[in-house]
């Protein structure tokens, strides 16, 4: 019997002196209640996914105030610290890709906090659904949470193996100052106070481009490819020498111990002996003077190249980078290829020794995309043409690399990059200078780059019977060329265009010593409009 129903049996005043009858609760209907829940679990998910975005803001919209405010407040300061940091120190942030062991403290790092993102979204959805969650709402959020997890952990993951990537490269690449030996590499340091430059003190740096061809047909390593480039540490003006492979008498410093063995040069006394032209030095040098001879070193063929070429340019050489030719194509391959100006038929394979015709050609074309198979036999072909157009063509590619080489393209296939890196690259840079060169890099993408490719018989220069002083003087007046101003116009004489022919003369009054390669490397229609296909096979 109920309150109600019961209190009327009793006398009046026994009525009035109690209390009044509580108002009767009714329970809500069973479609109020699944409205009310559903409400609160597309709230869940919406506020799920606003805590993925910023981590801790799920937890504080469930009242778990402080540790999502802790979550919160560490994420904000990480991305203001980061923002900061490349405003004020762009390039000291840029420099923690060549440094091992921040790389590798990165990469822990990086896997910590994906473990920590996923586990907060989880449990930013497990504090904000519903007490009693349908069969149909905890599918929904479980999908939902692993979407949410997947697209946190997978990009912290790529980013964790990149980093371990890099560390990889760099300790393979580039080896310590410590632990590496050099008997030509220079003892110059940055200055202690990081806000100075750190090329303080250094004006230029001359880096040694070497093609090394070897395979089997041919015992060791030649250098097929030389070029110097001539870097303005300040403003990143760059200047590119190249030298034929077939430069005789190479000269070595008077007072270096080589010049004792090769005191009139690296000769026989014969200018067309091919075992002492410059691509042999690297590997006949080692092979017919003491291993010390210089000193303790890793590589006494870089070395002596080093010496040589540095003796006949006039500029000494602070290090060397060899690059596999073969391995060259992973390379470019791994950037998705570069774009170049193809002016005439550029043939592919055939042998001028042997007599075998080429396979095929590169057909003339403007901002041609080559993959690493093509763009190898752009720089290095020379069927039916010579060293000096394969030279030329040579230039381009580098002028292509370091202009296309941004980084979208160099992340987006890091990891093929960092793979072909271990396996083409030989240097004596040492890990402690890299932080310098990311910086030094910076400019020369954005300084001039002008060259010179000495060609036998022009301005002076005969590959079997050099004339250095007159080399020398080139050198001094192209670098000159090089530095921020109007682009000296080219002379009335023909030059090499990177189709390997001769481009329209045009006239001046005055004959630079060097040329632009980006004007060099340019599409010039009216030579691909008269340019004919090579005889194939």
């Amino acid at each position: 019997m109920s309150e109600e129903e019961w209190s009327w049996d009793l006398p009046e005043e026994t009525q009035a002196a109690l209390p009044p009858p509580r108002p009767r609760r009714v329970p809500p209907s069973r479609g109020k209640r699944a409205l009310q829940s559903g409400d609160d679990f597309r709230r869940a998910m919406v506020l799920t996914v606003a805590g993925t975005v910023l981590p801790g803001l799920g937890l504080i919209a469930a009242k778990r105030r402080v540790v999502g405010t802790v979550v919160l407040g560490l994420f904000g300061l990480t991305l203001l610290s980061l923002g900061v940091w490349a405003l004020v120190d762009l390039k000291s942030l840029l420099s923690i890709a060549v440094r091992p062991t921040v790389l590798h403290t990165l990469t822990v790092l990086l896997v910590l906090a994906a473990v920590v993102w996923v586990g907060v979204v989880i449990g930013s959805h497990l504090a904000l659904r519903p007490a009693r969650p349908t069969a149909a709402q905890r599918v929904t959020g479980s999908v939902l949470v692993g979407f949410l997890a997947f697209a946190v952990a997978a990009p912290m993951a790529v980013a964790a193996r990149y980093s371990y990537d890099q560390a990889g490269l760099v300790s393979t690449v580039f080896q310590s100052g410590k632990k590496s030996k050099s008997a030509t590499r220079p003892t110059f340091a940055p200055p202690s106070n990081r806000k100075e430059d750190p090329w303080k003190g250094k004006p230029r740096v001359n880096v040694l481009l070497l093609g090394g061809d070897s395979g089997p047909d041919r015992t060791g390593t030649r250098t097929d490819t030389v070029i110097l480039a001539s870097i303005d540490t300040s403003t990143g003006d760059t200047t590119l020498f190249s030298l034929p492979r077939n430069t005789a008498r190479m000269p070595f410093p008077a007072d270096s111990p080589l010049h004792r063995y090769y005191p009139h040069g690296f000769t026989d006394g014969n200018g067309e002996n091919a075992e002492f032209f410059l691509n042999a030095i690297y590997q006949n040098v080692p092979a017919n003077v003491p291993p010390d001879v210089l000193g303790s070193t890793d590589n006494l063929g870089a070395d002596a190249l080093k010496l040589s070429v540095g003796t006949a340019l006039g500029l000494k050489v602070d290090y060397y980078m060899l690059i596999n030719l073969k391995g060259f194509k992973q390379m470019i391959n791994a950037l998705g290829g570069i774009r170049l100006n193809v002016n005439t038929y550029i043939p592919i394979g055939g042998s001028i020794d042997h007599g075998v015709l080429p396979s095929g050609y590169l057909k003339p074309g403007k901002n041609q995309l080559l993959d690493g198979e093509h763009a190898l036999w752009y720089a290095r072909s020379r069927w039916g043409s010579d060293d000096y157009a394969r030279m030329d063509r040579q230039r381009c590619v580098i002028n292509a690399m370091i202009q296309q080489a941004n980084p979208a393209n160099v992340l987006a296939r890091y990891e093929a990059i960092a793979k072909a890196g271990k396996d083409i690259i030989r240097t004596d840079i040492p890990q402690e200078m890299l932080p310098m060169m990311v910086e030094l890099s910076l400019r020369v993408k954005d300084g001039n780059v002008r060259s010179i490719v000495f060609r036998h018989g022009s301005q002076g220069f005969f590959s079997n019977r050099p004339d250095f002083a007159l080399m020398r003087q080139r050198v001094k007046a192209a670098i000159g060329e090089a530095k921020k101003a109007p682009t000296p116009k080219p002379s009335s004489a023909p030059t090499q265009s990177a189709s390997g022919r001769s481009a329209k003369p045009r006239k001046s009054a005055t004959t630079p010593a060097s040329e632009d390669v980006t004007d060099s490397c340019a599409w010039r229609p009216e030579i691909a409009a008269t340019a004919q296909p090579p005889q194939t096979r």
